[in-house]
């Protein structure tokens, strides 16, 4: 009887382990940002502009995403004006200067800085351009303004792409 428990222990044990695996490979880019903690004042952004649906969609998409500290850096008035119903075009705006159509992995951005001498462009879906650098030891955005995002983290896999963490939020 013991060893009979201990099977089917042992069985459920790797079910809920694959099921659990499953489902976080099942989350899209929305899913992620909303269990991230450091991610609210995007998901916050991301309604307010009516872009959440999009985002859950097939993609696959790229997804430069700030952080919480990124966005903290906007003064305080121009971002509760930003997420007023009347700004919900311009808040959009900015929002998909961070996000580009395909499923681009570090290794790609890094083969194209590579080939690129450096420096990589990126058409967003907002159509504007985003041009990654090697710099520093590390990968920026550089925006239009010539202002930089460091990235900080790469590929966190979603299933309808991929998103890459950055330290600020980058404007068109």
């Amino acid at each position: 009887m013991k060893k009979i428990f201990l099977i089917l222990s042992t069985v459920a044990l790797v079910f809920s382990t694959q099921t659990a695996t499953s489902q976080d490979k099942a989350m899209n880019i929305v899913d992620i940002a909303a269990s991230v903690d450091d991610f609210s004042t995007l998901v916050t952004a991301l309604k307010a502009a009516d872009l959440v649906g999009a985002l859950q969609g097939d993609g696959p998409f790229t997804v430069f995403a700030p952080v919480n500290a990124g966005f903290a850096k906007i003064d305080s008035n121009t971002m509760n004006s930003l997420l007023a119903p009347e700004n919900k075009e311009k808040l959009a705006a900015i929002l998909t200067y961070h996000v580009v159509a395909g499923k681009i992995a570090a290794a790609d951005v890094a083969s194209a800085l590579k080939s690129g001498n450096g420096k990589a462009e990126l058409t967003t879906l907002n159509g504007e351009t985003l041009t990654a650098v090697s710099k520093d030891g590390g990968i920026y955005l550089m925006d239009k303004n010539g202002n930089y995002s460091k990235i900080a983290k790469t590929d966190v896999m979603a299933s309808n792409g991929v998103i890459h963490i950055i330290e600020d939020v980058v404007m068109p």
